[in-house]
């Protein structure tokens, strides 16, 4: 077991990053296609993906949960550069959705989108429906989905990416996964990927840098997601948090935290609205600082024993086989983010033999949280909502 870091260590972890092998010239460096230029008066920041030699906003946009096509036709229009949906989002028509409030910027920004299939021909089936709801002929990064086990992308997966690649309907082969310590060394090794979506966030320990910096030594472009470590950002107006953490700018200062660390070319938090967009806008203009840490210290003490951070610790632990880490992440969609329809959609596709599981019938939980988690709470919690 890994021994528990101090608040501290996460909150200062990626500081003063190594930047060796990072360095380019701006004749490599890939723009989008419109002759279009960045206004350096918005005060937008960017960096460079990886090999794929795009230049990226630092702050993205992640459109998993948006319904609001205007937020992303405003964030287009005001020069953020990727956006970031999947084809199982909001039952499979947010990209429907993003395609069309991007149609007219479609050679001002970079698209990436997402596959599940666990099958070659499944895959590309999905990149084929990807397109026709996108209205492109391509997409500029295909992730493969969700992939938190070695067992989880065979070769076939690989090979339909080099397939898509020859047929020009994708740029560039992704992967996006929460366990970035484990798939990180096998692409490494496979040589297969061109950018790695990751979890990312101020609750993470220095094990997470480590991961990394080993992706863009590869010369693996590194995207950030699940920033805001949980969100909050959907706290009712009643509820006493609410004031506190919209004034206070808590999630502000948690996407600071993420892109002060050089290796994160650009990140895709969440945005449902126009004060949403503006706020994240600021982290481009605003550098950490110490009130920075000192909120998320804050908020690190209230959501230690509601987050989880993913560390793979609680894995195989459960007496009735409950898959505990995926259970509190979709958990975190309801809770966080105020997405109930989506956090249920997730929980049942587990299964049936664990949506009848009710912790309740236990008479102690085996498993034990590392950094706090209250395991058997949060599954209570998730059965009576999703089950």
């Amino acid at each position: 077991m890994k021994t528990k870091s101090s608040r501290r260590d996460f909150l200062s972890a990626g500081v003063a990053l190594p930047l060796a092998g990072l360095g380019t010239s701006w004749q490599q460096v890939e723009r989008p296609r419109s002759k279009q230029q960045p206004d350096p008066s918005t005060g937008l920041s960017y960096r460079i993906l990886g090999k794929t030699r795009m230049r990226v906003t630092t702050v993205g946009f992640g459109c998993m949960i948006t319904s609001d096509s205007s937020v992303i036709e405003r964030a287009a229009d005001i020069g953020i550069n990727y956006f970031d949906t999947a084809r199982g989002y909001q039952g499979g028509n947010n990209e429907r959705m993003v395609g069309a409030a991007l149609k007219r910027k479609r050679n001002d920004v970079f698209i990436s989108t997402k596959s599940g299939a666990r099958s070659k021909e499944g895959a590309l089936k999905d990149l084929d429906t990807s397109l026709r709801e996108l209205g492109t002929d391509h997409v500029d990064i295909w992730y493969l989905h969700g992939r938190d086990a070695l067992s989880e992308v065979p070769d076939e997966l690989f090979e339909a990416q080099q397939i898509a690649k020859q047929q020009g309907k994708i740029r560039f082969a992704g992967l996006s996964t929460h366990e970035p310590r484990l798939l990180i060394p096998f692409l490494i090794e496979k040589r297969a990927t061109d950018v790695v979506l990751v979890t990312y966030n101020f609750t993470m320990d220095k094990s997470m840098d480590a991961a990394i910096e080993q992706a863009t030594n590869a010369g693996m472009g590194v995207v950030g997601m699940k920033v805001m470590a949980g969100g909050f950002r959907k706290t009712k107006p009643s509820d006493p948090l609410y004031g506190k953490l919209k004034a206070e700018g808590t999630m502000l200062a948690a996407l600071k935290w993420v892109i002060k660390n050089p290796r994160v070319s650009t990140t895709i938090p969440s945005m449902t609205d126009m004060d949403q967009l503006d706020e994240n806008l600021k982290a481009m203009k605003e550098p950490f600082a110490g009130g920075d840490e000192k909120m998320l210290a804050r908020q690190l003490d209230f959501i230690t024993p509601l987050y989880c951070r993913m560390c793979g610790e609680c894995k195989g632990t459960c007496a009735k086989g409950l898959p505990v880490a995926n259970i509190l992440r979709h958990l975190t969609y309801a809770d966080g983010y105020g997405q109930y329809a989506l956090g249920r959609e997730e929980f049942l596709k587990l299964g049936s033999n664990v949506a009848d599981v009710r912790c309740g019938d236990c008479d102690k939980c085996t498993v034990k949280c590392p950094y706090g988690v209250q395991v058997s709470a949060r599954l209570s919690r998730a059965q009576e909502l999703f089950a």
